[in-house]
């Protein structure tokens, strides 16, 4: 049986953030301070569909669509 503690879920999630961030970066631009910490404020699960989704944007407004469709 593992055990994953919330320290480790936390550092999980951060890991997760630098990633998609990254990614969005080079896919759609810098993006905003606000956009950032949206992102930040997501589930793991929820980073997890981005990750998938942000292959299929080409602009800002595809993220900012993606966001207010799976915030909650």
């Amino acid at each position: 049986m593992e055990i994953v503690t919330s320290w480790e879920r936390r550092a999980s999630q951060r890991e997760a953030v630098t990633m998609v961030l990254r990614l969005l970066n080079r896919r759609v631009g810098a993006l905003t301070p606000l956009l950032q910490e949206r992102i930040q404020q997501l589930s793991t699960p929820q980073l997890e569909d981005l990750g998938e989704a942000l292959l299929d944007f080409s602009a800002i407004a595809d993220l900012e669509n993606w966001l207010i469709a799976h915030e909650s």
